[in-house]
């Protein structure tokens, strides 16, 4: 597992101080990806280490935009954890309960900024397969109806394609965190949506990754029993 870990010194974008950072080296071994697009990997979870963190300012964010802060959010992040007392060392390796709480810190300086819904999803997608993880099925679930809200709110906000996830991406990613929320009826109309587009032809994976979700609620729930969760 050391062996896939590494440290890079960064320069805090808020307080501008010198930190050391736990990287993950690219070849990994994975082992399979569920429908919702959670990797698993041998050895070590690469999502353990996503989020940066800063233990002089409490900044954290996910490494891809680690540095794309405004000064109007920079100042309200600081002055936010100038006023509380957080000493937390992420450092090194981490263990899950550590990864989990650099996801909250994540969204929670998200959220001050003002990030775009598009983040906030990403953010509380991968604190949720953190939780699946675990085993802790409520929390999965809770976290993930938070992120699938986001993703709705990405689609009527955003302009697409949002990274490399185009409107079709995101519209099926929306239906099937709905799905595993519970939400079943609205999922089935996310994936009608992906099943029809004219963009379906284009993206034959995610247009297969639909049908196949849609195609076992519509069996479930004329058997009159709950889908079963995939993958």
């Amino acid at each position: 597992m050391l062996d896939a870990l590494f440290t890079v010194e960064k320069d805090c974008p808020i307080c501008e101080k010198k930190i050391k950072v736990t990287r993950v080296r690219s070849r990994l071994d994975m082992i399979k990806q569920d429908t919702d697009f959670c990797c698993q990997y041998k050895n070590v979870n690469p999502y353990y280490y996503a989020v940066w963190f800063c233990p002089h300012c409490s900044y954290a964010a996910q490494d891809t935009y680690f540095d794309e802060i405004v000064p109007a959010a920079a100042e309200r992040i600081q002055k936010f954890f100038s006023e509380r007392n957080v000493s937390i060392d992420l450092s090194g390796t981490r263990t899950r309960e550590q990864a989990v709480v650099s996801y909250q810190l994540a969204i929670l300086c998200a959220e001050l900024a003002a990030s775009p819904a598009s983040r906030l999803a990403g953010l509380h997608l991968r604190l949720g397969w953190l939780y699946r993880e675990a085993g802790q099925e409520e929390e999965e679930r809770v976290i993930l109806a938070k992120a699938a809200e986001y993703y709705e709110k990405t689609l009527a906000q955003e302009s697409m394609p949002v990274g490399p996830m185009s409107e079709l991406t995101i519209t099926y990613l929306a239906a099937e965190l709905l799905r595993r929320a519970g939400a079943n009826e609205k999922a089935l109309l996310y994936l009608s949506k992906v099943v029809s587009s004219p963009q379906a032809r284009e993206e034959k994976r995610i247009a297969d990754l639909a049908r196949d979700v849609w195609q076992d609620m519509r069996a479930a729930a004329k058997a009159k029993i709950p889908a079963k969760q995939q993958g």
